[in-house]
């Protein structure tokens, strides 16, 4: 399995970024997909997360009402729209796809990861 992840850059607080996260490989047709966020010095958290048909969605307090999660199964492709940006939202953000399809807030389950996307957002 391979994630590729695209559409980090600089924004200025209040402003928007939309990432993209595109899977292939032997991924199945039923599997969970998340994004994660590690902030300068601090742990990699999940921030965003959706089941296998898109159905079912996880958003950590940080990022609820201002962050949306969407996935394209035809495409094999995770969004991560991100509006009213805050300079907390700084960081590197990473797309990670679990084999198991309907618990998509584990975090232990998630055991591929695409290669990281860093976000800026300057006040």
């Amino acid at each position: 399995v391979q994630l590729q992840a695209s559409g980090g850059g600089s924004v200025q607080a209040g402003g928007s970024l939309r990432l993209s996260c595109v899977a292939s490989g032997r991924t199945g047709s039923r599997y969970s997909m998340g994004w994660f966020r590690q902030a300068p010095g601090k742990e990699r958290d999940l921030i965003a997360a959706v089941n296998w048909s898109g159905g079912m969605l996880y958003y950590a307090d940080s990022v609820k009402g201002r962050f949306t999660i969407s996935r394209d199964n035809v495409k094999n492709t995770l969004l991560l729209q991100m509006n009213n940006m805050k300079p907390e939202d700084t960081g590197v953000y990473y797309c990670a796809l679990s084999l198991d399809g309907n618990r998509y807030a584990s975090v232990p389950l998630y055991r591929y990861w695409g290669q990281g996307t860093l976000v800026t957002v300057s006040s």
